[in-house]
C-alpha cells in the first residue's frame, strides 16, 4: 500500500513539472514576441524576427513603393470580380500623381502550424504558432485607400515582397500583440486571436465563430477544434492542391496572370500578387470584422 501511495506522489510530481514546463515555455516565447515586431527599448531591431534589417530596407527601398504606387494608381474593379482582366498601365514613373506616403515599419504575421493542426504538435505557444510573413501599412490612406505590404521568407534567409493588400486588417490585427500575449491567426477563416500563455481569446467575428461563441478556451481544447476543421487539409491534401491551405491562396495563384503583363482582375478586398515577374490584382474574401 505505501508503495502504492509512493508510486502516485511520484507519478503527480512528475506531471506537476511536465506542466510547468510547458507553462514556461510559453512564458518564454511569448515574453520574447509580444508585442509582435515590437523591440525592446535598448534594442532597436526585434529579436524575433529574423533578418528584420533586411524587412525594414526592403520596405523602405524604391521598387517596394513603386508596386504600391502602381497598385494604388488602378481603381478596383466594381462587383465580385469576376470578368475580363484589364492591364494595369505601364508608367515611367508609377508614383507620379500619387500623393506622398511611407511604409510603416514590418509587423510579425503569425499562423497555426500544420503539425498543431494535426495534433502531433504539444499546445504549447513554441510548437503552436510560427512566423509566416510580415505586413507593413501605409502611415495614411492615400486618396481614400490603405494598402498591406506582405513579405514572405526567402530561401537562404532574408525577404521578399509577396503581395500589395487592399486595406490594413492584417496589420491592425498584428499590432494588438502586447507584452507577454502573442496574436496569431487561423488563416482560412482569416479569424484572429490573442494567446495569453495557454488561454486563447478571440480578436474579430471569424475567430469568435471559430471558438463557437466562448470568450476564450485554453491552447489545447483551441487545438481540438481547429484539429477537426482542418486534419484532413493539411498539405498534401486536396484542399492543398487548391491552393487554400496556407490561407493566403487567393495571393499566391497566379497561373493564369500574363508572364510579364501587369493585370488587374477582381474586386473590393483586391491583392496583387506577385509571381514569376507578373502582376495580377486579384479579389479576395471580405474578412473585416
Amino acid at each position: 500500500m505505501r508503495e502504492t501511495r509512493t508510486s502516485r506522489t511520484r507519478a503527480a510530481s512528475r506531471l506537476s513539472r511536465l506542466t510547468t514546463g510547458l507553462v514556461l515555455s510559453a512564458s518564454a516565447l511569448l515574453a520574447v514576441a509580444g508585442p509582435a515586431g515590437a523591440a525592446a527599448p535598448m534594442d532597436p531591431l526585434p529579436a524575433d524576427i529574423p533578418d528584420y534589417q533586411a524587412a525594414l530596407d526592403l520596405v523602405r527601398s524604391a521598387d517596394v513603393r513603386a508596386t504600391v504606387c502602381r497598385f494604388l494608381s488602378v481603381p478596383l474593379p466594381a462587383g465580385d470580380g469576376a470578368g475580363t482582366p484589364q492591364p494595369i498601365p505601364e508608367q515611367a514613373d508609377p508614383c507620379e500623381g500619387i500623393p506622398a506616403f511611407t511604409v510603416n515599419d514590418p509587423l510579425a504575421l503569425n499562423e497555426i502550424t500544420p503539425g498543431f493542426v494535426a495534433g502531433t504538435s504539444l499546445p504549447i505557444a513554441t510548437e503552436a504558432v510560427k512566423l509566416s510573413h510580415l505586413v507593413s501599412t501605409l502611415n495614411a490612406p492615400v486618396n481614400g485607400r490603405n494598402a498591406t505590404v506582405m513579405l514572405a521568407p526567402t530561401n537562404g534567409g532574408g525577404w521578399h515582397l509577396a503581395a500589395v493588400r487592399d486595406g490594413d486588417s492584417d496589420a491592425t490585427y498584428a499590432g494588438k500583440a502586447t507584452v507577454g500575449t502573442l496574436v496569431f491567426t487561423e488563416p482560412q477563416i482569416r479569424g484572429w486571436y490573442r494567446l495569453k500563455l495557454t488561454t486563447v481569446e478571440p480578436l474579430n467575428d471569424q475567430a469568435r465563430q471559430g471558438l463557437n461563441g466562448q470568450s476564450s478556451v485554453s491552447l489545447s481544447d483551441y487545438q481540438k477544434l481547429v484539429k477537426a476543421r482542418y486534419a484532413d487539409k493539411l498539405p498534401g491534401s486536396g484542399y492543398d492542391a487548391a491552393g487554400m491551405s496556407s490561407g493566403y491562396g487567393t495571393a499566391s495563384r497566379t497561373e493564369d496572370a500574363p508572364s510579364s503583363t501587369p493585370v488587374l482582375v477582381g474586386g473590393a478586398g483586391a491583392v496583387l500578387a506577385l509571381a514569376g515577374g507578373a502582376f495580377a490584382l486579384r479579389r479576395r474574401r471580405n474578412t473585416s470584422g
